[in-house]
């Protein structure tokens, strides 16, 4: 059987952390957790299932996850946020696949994401390719405050799924638009990219047509339009904010 590596970071995130360290040890004889000093019980919690509790101020959400890798016994990491959890078909996949012998450093799946107890193909919702699984030896995550991605060479798509609790309901998906955007936001206005008035409007205007129109949101009710409004406030915020920051600095 595969030796893999469970990472996951958390801040108060009581409410989930027993569940998906639980799903992780279906597939994974070690769990390191970076926990970003949470003032509930998520380190007790996780350490009562017998993870590896790392406590580290947040360094944003890609430099964090890396923060823990050096903790990992095995060279294989799966990477799971605290509301994700691995769904059967992938669990069994993983059991039986022999990850060395894969020709690549990194494995995509599929991810059903939920707004409550609901969840939906449209609005960018499914099949929402993600990368969980990964050598780290030879990957590691992108060093970006908010959304960090795991950047490998070569990357296998696999169609088994991962569960994600992406919003309690309507109130978090846009409370959450504005809490990434912000990093999002940080990171931006960092770069040297160009950042002008018109930005927050037209990529606000580009993210609401892209999940409610081309990724069909408007077939999903008043879920599909939430979500697309949450879209496009967070990537409106993003550009806004980003133009604030820089003009603070000058």
């Amino acid at each position: 059987m595969n030796k893999i590596s469970g990472l996951v970071i958390t801040f108060n995130e009581s409410r989930n952390i027993v569940d998906c360290i639980r799903s992780l040890k279906r597939v994974c004889d070690d769990v390191v957790v970076v926990d970003s000093l949470s003032a509930d019980d998520t380190v007790a919690l996780a350490e009562a299932e017998g993870a590896t509790v790392i406590r580290q101020p947040f360094l944003g959400d890609g430099p964090q996850r890396t923060a823990g890798l050096p903790y990992c016994r095995h060279d294989w990491v799966l990477n799971l946020d605290a509301d994700e959890r691995l769904e059967d078909d992938l669990a069994d996949w993983l059991a039986r696949t022999d990850l060395d012998a894969l020709p690549a450093d990194a494995v995509e799946s599929r991810r059903r994401n939920f707004v409550g107890d609901r969840t939906t193909r449209h609005a960018g919702q499914y099949p929402d390719y993600v990368l969980r699984i990964f050598n780290r030896q030879r990957a590691d995550f992108k060093p970006v405050v908010a959304h960090s991605r795991i950047q490998a060479g070569r990357v296998i798509r696999n169609e088994g799924h991962i569960t994600h609790y992406s919003y309690r309901d309507y109130a978090d998906i846009f409370n959450r638009a504005c809490l990434y955007a912000n990093w999002m936001a940080k990171d931006l206005a960092a770069s040297s990219k160009p950042v002008h008035g018109w930005h927050p409007m037209l990529h606000g205007t580009s993210a609401f047509l892209k999940h409610y129109v081309i990724k069909t949101g408007f077939l999903a009710g008043l879920d599909g339009l939430t979500l697309s409004l949450g879209k496009a406030l967070a990537s409106y915020l993003k550009y806004a904010r980003a133009l604030e920051i820089r003009r603070a600095i000058r």
